[in-house]
């Protein structure tokens, strides 16, 4: 089964709090994040994963009457914001459990976990259109 883990970072200025940690603070955060991907290629449990952009880029789009995009925001003031996520490939739904868990663990400044959320979702898939 597919399952999509949302790392939600708390609410900010629009701008992500790591631009206010220190380089190695910042470095041990993305080095951690690199060793779980890895370890997540070596078991074939990764199938994708992204960090987003700061908030403060975010817009929301809806079509008008005639299909033309309107766009509102940035959004920096949002309660928490989407801050990156993994597609992995699990056998249970406790195995994605645990790997989210890994990931919220993530070092902060002074190698302080975050335990910032992680929304763990099953990927659904589409029923067929072919008959």
């Amino acid at each position: 089964m597919k399952y999509m883990l949302m790392m939600h970072a708390p609410r900010g200025t629009g701008d992500y709090q790591v631009n206010e940690w220190s380089p190695d603070d910042f470095r041990a955060h993305i080095g951690f994040m690199h060793q779980l991907n890895k370890e997540l290629m070596e078991t074939g449990e990764w199938v994708d994963g992204q960090g987003l952009a700061a908030p403060g880029e975010a817009k929301l789009v809806r079509a008008a009457a005639d299909g033309a995009p309107v766009t509102d925001g940035p959004f920096p003031e949002a309660k928490e914001f989407l801050a990156g996520f993994w597609i992995i490939e699990a056998d249970s739904p406790e195995r994605a459990y645990q790997i989210a868990a890994r990931a919220s663990a993530a070092p902060g400044p002074g190698g302080a976990p975050l335990n910032m959320p992680i929304e763990v979702r099953q990927v659904m898939s589409a029923p067929r259109t072919d008959g």
